[in-house]
Formats: structure tokens, C-alpha cells, sequence
């Protein structure tokens, strides 16, 4: 069946001016994929989509395309596009990947930290405050993207550009379906709070303690979000 969308159910942050409209569309769809505002079994048409972006059909059309090329979605000839089921173990496959990759990943950030890499974890502070007013503000899309975006600039500071890559393919890849509920709760701004605690771990260069945060930050995704989304 068609998605039939009232106001609430689907919510997309607007599109700037700023860079390319297509890729700034792909990531709109992206973040509402991964935060379950698009489900698997549904079948999204690009007009509709088009609609609730505020553009044309056609960068709709090739955001969609680009997404499937990615296994996100899957093209239903003639009749739009049906989001890609992810199952329970390879979510858990992927949250179990990212533990490996980036707990020592961001303990070595830690340790290594000195005054060069000041501006950008100023940088990191005004994206980690922008994250907690997406979170108290249920805006979930912009959430998504503000999310990866610290992560993947967090990440980058060890300087292996390979394993930014992956986790964002790890994160472009998963699920979580809990995020609305806790959004709701007011859960999800104490999880959120977790972001400005590593910029101030990896200042006083304490490894263990970002390595901790770190983990526990990241088991949210199959715990406390997993489990807010099946009450």
C-alpha cells in the first residue's frame, strides 16, 4: 500500500539554499529511514515525498535511486519505492562492528589531544548544543543528521579516514526505531547530554573514561532506544 501521510507522521526538516539540493533531499530521506519514520512494507511514492520536501519530483526520484544503489530501499517499477527490512541480527551485527571500531578510535582521539585540536571540538560543542534543542524539539530528521555529523567529525580527529567511512555506512545502514518514544519521554535529551561529556573526557585526555562513555553511549541503539520502541 501507498504511505498516506497526515501532519506529524512524517516530518522533514526544510532544505537550505546551501549545496545540492539532491544530496541535501538523500539525507533528509536518509535520517527518516534510519529513525523509523519510514518503515519497511510501505510503499512511498516520490511526488508525495516531493510534496512534503517543498521540491520537485525529480530530485526525489534520484535521492531514491541513490538510496537503493545503497540496499536502503528497493525500486517497485512504476510504482514508487519500499524501504529495505533490516533484521535483529544484523542490527546487532552492526551495533557490535561500531563498539570495535569506535571505542579505541575515540580513546586514541583522547590521548593524542593537544591545542591544534581545539577549534574543532569548538566546532564539536556547537553541534552537540544544536543536537540537545533537536532533541527538545522532537525534530528527529534534524537529530539524525546532527548525530552523524558529531560522530563522524569526532572520529575524524584520529585521522583514519577509512574508519569514518565505515561507521557511516554502519550508521546509514541501521535502525532506530525507539527514537520518537523516547523523544517523547525527554529520554532522549539525557542520552543526547552524553555528546558534550566526550568533548570534555577528550580534553582532560582521559582515555578510559571516553572509551566508557563511548560504549555506553553507542549500546543505546540496542538497548534503552530498542526497548522505547516496543513498549
Amino acid at each position: 500500500m501507498y504511505a498516506v501521510f497526515s501532519d506529524g507522521d512524517l516530518q522533514f526538516s526544510s532544505l537550505s539554499r546551501e549545496g545540492s539540493l539532491r544530496a541535501q533531499v538523500t539525507e533528509a530521506i536518509r535520517a527518516a529511514l534510519i529513525s523509523g519514520r519510514m518503515r519497511p512494507g510501505t510503499l512511498y511514492s516520490a511526488p508525495v515525498l516531493a510534496e512534503m520536501l517543498g521540491v520537485s519530483a525529480t530530485p526525489v526520484r534520484e535521492a531514491m535511486l541513490d538510496l537503493a544503489k545503497e540496499g536502503l530501499v528497493q525500486v517497485a517499477r512504476n510504482k514508487g519505492f519500499l524501504v529495505t527490512a533490516v533484521s535483529e541480527r544484523q542490527l546487532d551485527e552492526m551495533a557490535a562492528t561500531r563498539l570495535l571500531l569506535e571505542v579505541p578510535t575515540m580513546g586514541a582521539v583522547a590521548e593524542s589531544y593537544g591545542p591544534a585540536m581545539d577549534d574543532e571540538l569548538t566546532r564539536l560543542r556547537d553541534v552537540a548544543r544544536d543536537l540537545e534543542s533537536a532533541a527538545e524539539n522532537d525534530e528527529l530528521i534534524a537529530y539524525m543528521r546532527l548525530d552523524t555529523e558529531f560522530h563522524a567529525r569526532f572520529l575524524a580527529l584520529h585521522g583514519n579516514s577509512e574508519i569514518v567511512s565505515i561507521v557511516r555506512q554502519l550508521r546509514g545502514r541501521s535502525r532506530l526505531y525507539g527514537l520518537e518514544a523516547l523523544a517523547r519521554s525527554g529520554r532522549l535529551v539525557q542520552t543526547t547530554r552524553e555528546h558534550m561529556r566526550m568533548i570534555d573526557l577528550a580534553v582532560a585526555r582521559d582515555r578510559a573514561g571516553l572509551e566508557e562513555l563511548t560504549r555506553t553511549h553507542l549500546t543505546h541503539t540496542r538497548t534503552t532506544w530498542a526497548d522505547a520502541g516496543s513498549t
